[in-house]
Protein backbone atom coordinates (compact mmCIF):
# COMPACT_ATOMS: atom_id res chain seq x y z
CA UNK A 1 0.00 0.00 0.00
CA UNK A 2 1.37 3.41 -1.01
CA UNK A 3 1.04 6.42 1.28
CA UNK A 4 -0.46 9.35 -0.60
CA UNK A 5 -1.80 12.80 0.21
CA UNK A 6 -5.15 11.09 0.86
CA UNK A 7 -3.88 8.52 3.35
CA UNK A 8 -5.71 8.68 6.66
CA UNK A 9 -3.70 8.45 9.86
CA UNK A 10 -4.21 6.52 13.11
CA UNK A 11 -1.72 5.31 15.69
CA UNK A 12 -0.88 4.70 19.32
CA UNK A 13 0.49 6.87 22.14
CA UNK A 14 2.28 5.47 25.18
CA UNK A 15 5.57 5.40 27.06
CA UNK A 16 7.34 3.21 26.21
CA UNK A 17 5.70 2.25 22.92
CA UNK A 18 8.46 0.87 20.68
CA UNK A 19 7.54 -2.68 21.71
CA UNK A 20 3.99 -2.30 20.34
CA UNK A 21 2.74 -4.82 17.80
CA UNK A 22 -0.31 -2.71 16.94
CA UNK A 23 1.28 -1.14 13.82
CA UNK A 24 2.01 -4.63 12.47
CA UNK A 25 -1.54 -5.97 12.73
CA UNK A 26 -3.37 -2.77 11.75
CA UNK A 27 -1.25 -1.97 8.70
CA UNK A 28 -1.48 -5.56 7.48
CA UNK A 29 -5.27 -5.50 7.80
CA UNK A 30 -5.51 -2.08 6.08
CA UNK A 31 -3.54 -3.54 3.17
CA UNK A 32 -5.59 -6.76 3.07
CA UNK A 33 -8.85 -4.79 2.92
CA UNK A 34 -7.52 -2.13 0.52
CA UNK A 35 -8.05 0.75 2.97
CA UNK A 36 -5.92 3.89 2.53
CA UNK A 37 -4.90 4.18 6.19
CA UNK A 38 -1.58 4.08 8.01
CA UNK A 39 -0.95 3.22 11.69
CA UNK A 40 2.14 4.54 13.48
CA UNK A 41 3.50 4.57 17.06
CA UNK A 42 4.14 7.84 18.91
CA UNK A 43 6.18 7.80 22.11
CA UNK A 44 4.56 10.39 24.36
CA UNK A 45 6.14 11.16 27.73
CA UNK A 46 3.93 11.58 30.82
CA UNK A 47 2.95 15.24 31.02
CA UNK A 48 2.83 15.66 27.24
CA UNK A 49 -0.63 14.20 26.70
CA UNK A 50 -2.45 17.55 26.23
CA UNK A 51 -0.02 18.55 23.49
CA UNK A 52 -0.26 15.11 21.85
CA UNK A 53 -4.07 15.11 21.70
CA UNK A 54 -4.16 18.69 20.42
CA UNK A 55 -1.50 17.93 17.81
CA UNK A 56 -3.25 14.83 16.50
CA UNK A 57 -6.54 16.73 16.29
CA UNK A 58 -4.91 19.57 14.35
CA UNK A 59 -3.08 17.17 12.02
CA UNK A 60 -6.35 15.52 11.06
CA UNK A 61 -5.79 12.07 12.56
CA UNK A 62 -8.84 9.81 12.49
CA UNK A 63 -8.04 8.65 16.00
CA UNK A 64 -5.52 6.79 18.11
CA UNK A 65 -4.99 4.04 20.65
CA UNK A 66 -3.74 4.74 24.17
CA UNK A 67 -1.49 2.40 26.11
CA UNK A 68 0.33 2.49 29.46
CA UNK A 69 0.75 4.74 31.32
CA UNK A 70 -1.75 7.14 29.73
CA UNK A 71 -5.10 5.30 29.77
CA UNK A 72 -6.47 7.24 32.72
CA UNK A 73 -4.59 10.51 32.26
CA UNK A 74 -5.89 10.98 28.70
CA UNK A 75 -9.50 11.16 29.94
CA UNK A 76 -9.08 14.79 31.03
CA UNK A 77 -8.16 15.80 27.46
CA UNK A 78 -11.26 14.34 25.80
CA UNK A 79 -14.61 15.94 24.99
CA UNK A 80 -16.78 12.88 25.52
CA UNK A 81 -16.61 9.28 26.78
CA UNK A 82 -18.55 6.19 25.81
CA UNK A 83 -20.62 4.59 28.56
CA UNK A 84 -18.15 1.73 28.92
CA UNK A 85 -15.20 4.12 29.16
CA UNK A 86 -17.05 6.02 31.90
CA UNK A 87 -17.63 2.84 33.88
CA UNK A 88 -14.02 1.73 33.50
CA UNK A 89 -12.56 5.18 34.09
CA UNK A 90 -9.94 4.63 31.41
CA UNK A 91 -9.65 5.00 27.63
CA UNK A 92 -7.67 2.93 25.15
CA UNK A 93 -9.19 4.23 21.90
CA UNK A 94 -9.95 7.76 20.75
CA UNK A 95 -11.88 8.78 17.65
CA UNK A 96 -12.16 12.36 16.41
CA UNK A 97 -15.80 13.00 15.51
CA UNK A 98 -16.65 16.39 13.99
CA UNK A 99 -13.70 17.96 15.78
CA UNK A 100 -14.54 16.35 19.13
CA UNK A 101 -12.24 13.81 20.78
CA UNK A 102 -14.38 10.86 21.92
CA UNK A 103 -12.90 8.19 24.20
CA UNK A 104 -13.78 4.50 24.10
CA UNK A 105 -12.56 1.42 25.90
CA UNK A 106 -12.26 -1.77 23.86
CA UNK A 107 -9.96 -3.52 26.37
CA UNK A 108 -12.77 -5.00 28.48
CA UNK A 109 -14.51 -6.79 25.61
CA UNK A 110 -11.17 -7.63 23.95
CA UNK A 111 -9.87 -9.33 27.10
CA UNK A 112 -13.17 -11.10 27.75
CA UNK A 113 -13.38 -12.48 24.22
CA UNK A 114 -9.78 -13.67 24.35
CA UNK A 115 -9.75 -15.42 27.72
CA UNK A 116 -13.13 -17.04 27.10
CA UNK A 117 -11.67 -18.86 24.10
CA UNK A 118 -9.92 -20.92 26.80
CA UNK A 119 -11.93 -20.70 30.03
CA UNK A 120 -15.39 -19.48 30.99
CA UNK A 121 -15.54 -16.59 33.46
CA UNK A 122 -19.11 -17.20 34.63
CA UNK A 123 -19.28 -18.04 38.32
CA UNK A 124 -15.50 -17.77 38.78
CA UNK A 125 -13.50 -16.15 41.57
CA UNK A 126 -10.88 -13.96 39.87
CA UNK A 127 -7.83 -12.16 41.28
CA UNK A 128 -6.63 -9.07 39.38
CA UNK A 129 -3.14 -7.80 40.12
CA UNK A 130 -3.05 -4.05 39.56
CA UNK A 131 -5.60 -1.26 39.67
CA UNK A 132 -4.69 0.94 36.70
CA UNK A 133 -6.36 1.29 33.31
CA UNK A 134 -5.80 -2.31 32.18
CA UNK A 135 -6.95 -3.70 35.55
CA UNK A 136 -10.10 -1.60 35.41
CA UNK A 137 -10.95 -2.97 31.98
CA UNK A 138 -10.28 -6.56 33.03
CA UNK A 139 -12.44 -6.09 36.14
CA UNK A 140 -15.37 -4.70 34.16
CA UNK A 141 -14.99 -7.44 31.54
CA UNK A 142 -15.03 -10.09 34.27
CA UNK A 143 -18.15 -8.62 35.88
CA UNK A 144 -19.92 -8.40 32.53
CA UNK A 145 -19.09 -12.06 31.91
CA UNK A 146 -20.76 -13.14 35.16
CA UNK A 147 -17.81 -13.62 37.53
CA UNK A 148 -18.96 -14.44 41.06
CA UNK A 149 -16.19 -12.62 42.90
CA UNK A 150 -13.24 -10.31 42.25
CA UNK A 151 -10.15 -9.73 44.36
CA UNK A 152 -8.11 -6.60 43.55
CA UNK A 153 -4.48 -6.72 44.73
CA UNK A 154 -2.43 -3.60 44.17
CA UNK A 155 0.79 -2.06 45.45
CA UNK A 156 -1.10 1.02 46.67
CA UNK A 157 -4.04 -0.03 48.83
CA UNK A 158 -5.89 3.26 48.22
CA UNK A 159 -5.95 2.71 44.45
CA UNK A 160 -7.26 -0.83 44.90
CA UNK A 161 -9.94 0.51 47.23
CA UNK A 162 -11.01 3.14 44.68
CA UNK A 163 -11.41 0.48 41.99
CA UNK A 164 -13.17 -1.90 44.37
CA UNK A 165 -15.74 0.70 45.38
CA UNK A 166 -16.32 1.62 41.72
CA UNK A 167 -17.01 -2.04 40.90
CA UNK A 168 -19.37 -2.43 43.85
CA UNK A 169 -21.31 0.59 42.55
CA UNK A 170 -21.67 -0.66 38.97
CA UNK A 171 -21.91 -4.42 39.72
CA UNK A 172 -23.58 -4.87 43.13
CA UNK A 173 -24.20 -8.59 42.56
CA UNK A 174 -20.44 -9.33 42.35
CA UNK A 175 -18.50 -9.89 45.58
CA UNK A 176 -15.54 -7.47 45.46
CA UNK A 177 -12.63 -7.34 47.93
CA UNK A 178 -9.22 -5.65 47.77
CA UNK A 179 -5.82 -5.72 49.37
CA UNK A 180 -2.36 -4.22 49.30
CA UNK A 181 0.18 -6.30 47.39
CA UNK A 182 2.09 -7.84 50.30
CA UNK A 183 1.82 -10.13 53.28
CA UNK A 184 0.01 -13.33 54.20
CA UNK A 185 -3.44 -11.79 53.68
CA UNK A 186 -2.80 -11.02 50.02
CA UNK A 187 -1.20 -14.43 49.48
CA UNK A 188 -4.28 -16.18 50.84
CA UNK A 189 -6.57 -14.03 48.69
CA UNK A 190 -4.58 -15.01 45.59
CA UNK A 191 -4.77 -18.67 46.55
CA UNK A 192 -8.53 -18.42 47.04
CA UNK A 193 -9.04 -17.61 43.35
CA UNK A 194 -9.13 -19.93 40.36
CA UNK A 195 -8.13 -17.29 37.78
CA UNK A 196 -5.20 -14.88 38.33
CA UNK A 197 -4.69 -11.93 35.97
CA UNK A 198 -1.60 -9.73 35.85
CA UNK A 199 -2.79 -6.31 34.69
CA UNK A 200 0.43 -4.44 35.55
CA UNK A 201 3.44 -3.68 33.31
CA UNK A 202 5.68 -5.83 35.53
CA UNK A 203 7.33 -8.43 33.31
CA UNK A 204 7.13 -6.41 30.10
CA UNK A 205 10.19 -6.42 27.85
CA UNK A 206 12.75 -4.17 29.52
CA UNK A 207 11.09 -4.38 32.94
CA UNK A 208 11.30 -8.04 33.97
CA UNK A 209 10.25 -9.50 37.29
CA UNK A 210 7.01 -10.96 38.64
CA UNK A 211 4.03 -8.98 39.98
CA UNK A 212 3.65 -11.42 42.91
CA UNK A 213 5.89 -14.15 44.33
CA UNK A 214 5.34 -17.28 42.26
CA UNK A 215 5.13 -19.44 45.39
CA UNK A 216 1.76 -17.77 46.07
CA UNK A 217 0.36 -19.76 43.13
CA UNK A 218 -1.21 -23.20 43.37
CA UNK A 219 -1.26 -26.02 40.80
CA UNK A 220 -4.40 -25.94 38.68
CA UNK A 221 -4.91 -22.18 38.78
CA UNK A 222 -5.33 -20.36 35.47
CA UNK A 223 -2.85 -17.49 35.09
CA UNK A 224 -3.38 -14.80 32.45
CA UNK A 225 -0.82 -12.06 31.76
CA UNK A 226 -2.06 -9.03 29.80
CA UNK A 227 1.54 -8.53 28.61
CA UNK A 228 2.37 -9.93 25.17
CA UNK A 229 6.04 -8.96 24.79
CA UNK A 230 7.79 -11.14 25.71
CA UNK A 231 5.42 -13.92 24.70
CA UNK A 232 6.29 -15.78 27.90
CA UNK A 233 6.91 -13.46 30.82
CA UNK A 234 8.83 -14.57 33.89
CA UNK A 235 5.47 -14.70 35.68
CA UNK A 236 3.98 -17.11 33.13
CA UNK A 237 7.10 -19.26 33.05
CA UNK A 238 7.13 -19.61 36.85
CA UNK A 239 3.35 -20.19 36.95
CA UNK A 240 3.68 -22.97 34.38
CA UNK A 241 6.50 -24.54 36.41
CA UNK A 242 4.14 -24.60 39.41
CA UNK A 243 1.49 -26.52 37.48
CA UNK A 244 -0.73 -23.62 36.41
CA UNK A 245 -2.38 -23.21 33.03
CA UNK A 246 -1.17 -19.99 31.40
CA UNK A 247 -2.11 -17.53 28.64
CA UNK A 248 -0.52 -14.28 27.48
CA UNK A 249 -2.21 -11.08 26.29
CA UNK A 250 -1.61 -11.34 22.56
CA UNK A 251 -5.21 -12.32 21.84
CA UNK A 252 -6.46 -9.43 23.97
CA UNK A 253 -4.27 -7.05 21.95
CA UNK A 254 -5.73 -8.36 18.70
CA UNK A 255 -9.37 -8.33 19.78
CA UNK A 256 -9.33 -4.89 21.37
CA UNK A 257 -7.50 -3.68 18.26
CA UNK A 258 -10.11 -5.16 15.95
CA UNK A 259 -12.81 -3.17 17.73
CA UNK A 260 -10.76 0.04 17.48
CA UNK A 261 -10.19 -0.68 13.77
CA UNK A 262 -13.94 -0.83 13.19
CA UNK A 263 -14.53 2.37 15.19
CA UNK A 264 -12.09 4.29 12.97
CA UNK A 265 -12.91 2.82 9.56
CA UNK A 266 -16.49 1.56 9.81
CA UNK A 267 -15.20 -1.72 8.38
CA UNK A 268 -15.22 -4.97 10.36
CA UNK A 269 -11.76 -6.60 10.25
CA UNK A 270 -10.84 -10.26 10.61
CA UNK A 271 -9.21 -10.68 14.06
CA UNK A 272 -7.89 -14.12 13.10
CA UNK A 273 -6.05 -12.60 10.12
CA UNK A 274 -4.68 -9.86 12.39
CA UNK A 275 -3.44 -12.44 14.89
CA UNK A 276 -1.75 -14.47 12.14
CA UNK A 277 0.15 -11.36 11.03
CA UNK A 278 1.36 -10.67 14.56
CA UNK A 279 2.45 -14.27 15.13
CA UNK A 280 4.28 -14.29 11.79
CA UNK A 281 6.07 -11.07 12.77
CA UNK A 282 7.11 -12.56 16.10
Amino acid sequence: MKITAHTRMVGIIGYPVRHSLSPVMHNAEFARLGLNYVYVAWEVHPGEIPEAVKGLRVLGAVGFNVTVPHKQAVVAELDELSEEAKAIGAVNTVRFENGRAVGYNTDASGWREDIERTISLAGERICIIGAGGAARAVAVGACQAGAAALVICNRRFETAETLGELLRHYFPSVEVTWSGLCGDHCRELVRSCHIIVNATPVGMTGKGGCPIPSDWLLPGQFVYDTIYTPAETQFLAEAKARGCRVQNGLGMLVRQGAKAFELWTGVKPDPDAMEREVRAFL
